[in-house]
């Protein structure tokens, strides 16, 4: 049916510029790489930030006082408007996308979670790429993912799949702040490697996304325990997806104990 298939999950920080605003160019780029595995028999699903923030930009500032409603709101209003975008773009390349929104409990053992297996699969023997995505409307808070990232590692583990990548708006693991004098890249980390000495607090605003990179390297090392060769790496930099698939030594790059 095809000879690899991947998850790769894409941030909010790395579709929106200083303004906050989503940037197409961005999806685009995204899209086109997505494409170019496609050619080449490589299937993609893609997990998708940006709802939150795409909704805030189109309303601005709510008059809501509860978080969770002005995400669920945000949420609602965005959402359309991310697959509005990735629909046009994958049309561009003649390839059909699909909507698909999870919640938590769907991963747990049961008929909620065979059926999301049905689909992704059903999805991807059409040739269909599946567009991910937290259903935020429903979701409640004490069964929300931690972030995208953990949906992403939790799709990967449901599909079996080969690669799982993680696009974030810094190149990968640092030993320290990116933009300090003599902070160095971590290009390998293995799956029980601790990493906390070397990891910055969150400090994202409203509708950036929830996911730091302590949430990020948990999810990837627990994908690497289960055998997913897991990476984080620079979402803007052009044909970073198509680089990691093709073996470049870019962004870090999480793999199982076993494989050293």
């Amino acid at each position: 049916m095809y000879d690899q298939l991947i998850v790769v999950k894409v941030g909010t920080n790395v579709m929106k510029n200083k303004n906050n605003r989503i940037v197409r160019p961005v999806l685009q780029n995204l899209v086109s790489q997505i494409a170019t595995l496609y050619e080449r028999n490589i299937m993609t699903i893609l997990v998708s930030s940006g709802s939150a923030i795409a909704g805030k930009e189109v309303i601005g500032p709510s008059k809501i006082k509860d978080k969770s409603i002005r995400r669920q709101v945000y949420s609602s209003i965005g959402q359309p408007r991310m697959m509005r975008l990735y629909y046009n773009i994958f049309h561009d390349y003649g390839i059909n996308c699909a909507q698909v929104l999870p919640t938590k409990r769907d991963f747990q053992p049961g008929v909620h979670r065979d059926n999301m297996v049905n689909c992704y699969m059903g999805l991807l023997e059409e040739g269909v790429i599946p567009v991910a995505n937290e259903d935020d409307t429903v979701s409640l808070t004490s069964t929300m993912f931690t972030d995208n990232d953990e949906m992403a590692s939790l799709i990967a583990e449901l599909v079996d799949a080969d690669k799982l990548i993680i696009l974030t708006d810094i190149d990968g693991v640092y030993t320290g702040n990116p933009t300090d004098e003599g902070t160095e890249l971590i290009e390998e980390v293995t799956s029980t490697e601790n990493l906390d000495q070397y990891i910055q607090e969150n400090t994202k605003g409203e509708g950036e996304g929830r996911g730091g990179m302590r949430s990020k390297i948990s999810v990837a090392q627990k994908a690497a325990k289960n055998n997913i060769p897991t990476y984080i790496a620079n979402g803007k930099t052009e044909n970073i997806i198509l680089d990691i698939i093709d073996d470049e030594y870019v962004g870090t790059r999480i793999s199982n104990d076993l494989e050293k």
